[in-house]
């Protein structure tokens, strides 16, 4: 065979293995297949696999038929008693129809966009018909239950099937939250000074009672010394009165004994008296001038 032969066997073969290598391709078991040619779907192919088309005219769209997960952004919604929530959700859809999700979205990215209006309108309608306490409340699943019913009843459309909706998490907006620790804080400030103010009334009390107490002990302790002191100063009284009766000479002499002491204390003490004067009686005289050896008066 001369050389043009062999150059135009090998663009022969070169063509046949283009073509067949064009016209196969191949389903993997996670995906399914839409072939499509000059634009319109032709048939989809769901089984994994080696399969045909036809080269050139016919394309394949390959679409996942795995469970696909879904985070919808953050979005505030408002509750029947009109308090606000900021919500973040999450979904997982699986494509069902893999021909009407393409005649309808075309691609995920554009299913995305969908599913995400259609979960915060249907976000919005059930829990705008409850109060914000049955949201954070054990009654969340039923909402999610709901929530799940609105969503698939659009997303049927497109050849989705909404396997789950849940709520990751649901906080108040960041202004609430801080008009609920204020709140908070006042609250607990008002407790504070309720339990202030009740020790105080309890001290008070207290302090009260024991200065009741400290007066009762203090006037009965008082009145027990004023009763001894009365029983020794009629003691006193009677040993007085008993020495008096029995020697009336030394009792006087004991007694100006006694005013002696009392008057000449200190040494600045300056009197000036009479000798005559009964004070000075004993002081030439034990007996007081009428002892057995006192001289006789005149």
């Amino acid at each position: 065979m001369n050389r043009p032969g062999v150059v135009l066997a090998l663009v022969v073969l070169g063509a046949i293995v283009v073509l067949g290598f064009g016209s196969m391709f191949t389903v993997h078991q996670a995906q399914q297949a839409i072939v499509i040619q000059l634009g319109e779907p032709k048939r989809v192919v769901t089984e994994p696999g080696l399969q045909f088309k036809i080269p050139f005219v016919q394309s394949v769209v390959y679409l996942d038929k795995r469970i696909l997960a879904y985070d919808s952004p953050k979005q505030e919604v408002i509750a029947s008693d009109q308090k606000r929530l900021v919500v973040d959700t999450f979904a997982r859809y699986k494509i069902v129809d893999a021909l009407r999700f393409y005649q309808t979205v075309g691609v995920e990215a554009v299913a995305r966009d969908r599913l995400n209006s259609i979960v915060e309108s249907s976000m919005r309608r059930v829990l705008g018909n409850v109060p914000l306490s049955t949201v954070v409340s054990g009654d969340r699943g039923e909402l999610m239950r709901q929530i799940k019913e609105l969503v698939n009843g659009e997303a049927a459309g497109f050849g989705i099937d909404i396997v789950d909706v849940r709520i990751r998490r649901a906080d108040l907006p960041e202004q609430n939250n801080e008009a609920i620790y204020r709140r908070m804080q006042t609250e607990r400030d008002r407790e504070a000074k309720e339990l202030r103010a009740q020790g105080a009334e309890e001290a008070q009390r207290i302090r009260a009672s024991a200065d009741r107490e400290r007066t009762v002990l203090l006037a009965e302790a008082r009145k027990s010394s004023d009763i001894l002191r009365g029983e020794g100063e009629a003691e006193k009284n009677r040993i007085f009165a008993d020495a008096y009766n029995r020697d009336p000479d030394f009792f006087a002499f004991y007694r100006s004994l006694q005013a002696y002491r009392e008057a000449l204390q200190g040494s600045d003490t300056t009197m000036v008296l009479t000798p005559q004067s009964e004070f000075f009686r004993f002081f030439g005289d034990l007996y007081g001038g009428e002892g057995p050896l006192s001289p006789r008066k005149p």
